[in-house]
């Protein structure tokens, strides 16, 4: 897995993260999602890495990479300070632009490095992605329903560690070994029985219903708006439409027209279908 890539620890600011990189060419950062390591990139990275510099963190909170003590509004998982040590990850590596692709929450985390690091993202791709405040205006039973664990994982109240932690192989369900890659597979479980990652995802979704949405709010009231290319790749077996067309609610918050391609795929495209998504990459980013 990773041929010819360097396993590192990187420490950026309050945290330290585990990440791999290799390949030459021009930078390009890879994000993975809930409830993923840097590991679901395992096919993917090597054919970028072919014309690209290729650079895979596992973000603060998730996988090896260390999370700071809570802090108030669950600042510390905020989309901000993720966007904040990709920056500072590529400065360590000595790249000041790059490229930025991320899934699910990595979509989130990519779109806020574009938004607060202009100058920095040469190019944006969002894979199963809206902005936060995009979802939280168009809640509704329907989506409360199919998107439950938001929810779930996002209160307090009642923190969803307990439960997760007490059996995580309830709890999580992931593909065998052969179909996601033995050691990707690894990789997540490790990850899925550390009580302090399942920490960090939980704080990433309590970010996500509160400081997330305001800086959203905040942009979309300052008519900020990402200055580079865009790409959405959109799962064809997944509901980001649940919502209506994602490529339209992209629009507003974009200076150039959108690229808009579907993955034959189900939610967790560079597993299910890693050919088209770097094909759709190379094809993005050489463009």
């Amino acid at each position: 897995m990773f041929d010819g890539f360097t396993l590192d620890r990187v420490e950026v600011g309050d945290v330290s993260l585990r990440v791999r990189h290799g390949g030459s060419g021009p930078p390009v950062v890879l994000v993975h999602g809930h409830p993923r390591t840097h590991t679901t990139w395992h096919a993917v990275a090597p054919r970028l890495a072919e014309h690209h510099f290729v650079v895979t963190p596992d973000l603060r909170g998730y996988g090896r990479s260390t999370l700071p003590p809570d802090a108030p509004d669950h600042a510390q998982s905020a989309k901000r300070a993720m966007a904040q040590d990709i920056v500072a990850l590529m400065a360590h590596l000595g790249h000041d632009r790059f490229a930025v692709a991320g899934h699910d929450r990595g979509a989130l985390v990519a779109f806020r490095t574009a938004m607060d690091h202009p100058a920095a993202v040469s190019h944006l791709v969002v894979m199963d992605g809206l902005p936060v405040v995009e979802h939280l205006e168009r809640t509704d039973a329907r989506f409360a329903q199919a998107w439950w664990h938001w929810w779930f994982l996002g209160q307090t109240d009642k923190p969803a560690e307990r439960v997760i932690n007490a059996d995580p192989g309830a709890w999580y369900r992931t593909p065998a070994p052969d179909e996601m890659g033995e050691e990707n597979h690894a990789d997540v479980w490790a990850a899925y029985r550390d009580p302090a990652v399942v920490h960090g995802m939980a704080e990433d979704y309590r970010a996500g219903l509160g400081i997330d949405r305001a800086h959203d709010e905040a942009d979309r009231a300052a008519g900020r708006k990402v200055q580079c290319p865009a790409m959405l790749l959109e799962s064809a077996d997944d509901d980001l439409d649940i919502h209506g067309d994602p490529a339209e609610i992209w629009k507003p918050w974009l200076v150039h027209p959108l690229r808009h391609r579907i993955i034959h795929s189900g939610h967790h495209q560079a597993e299910q279908a890693p050919g088209e998504v770097a094909d759709a990459l190379l094809d993005f980013l050489g463009s």
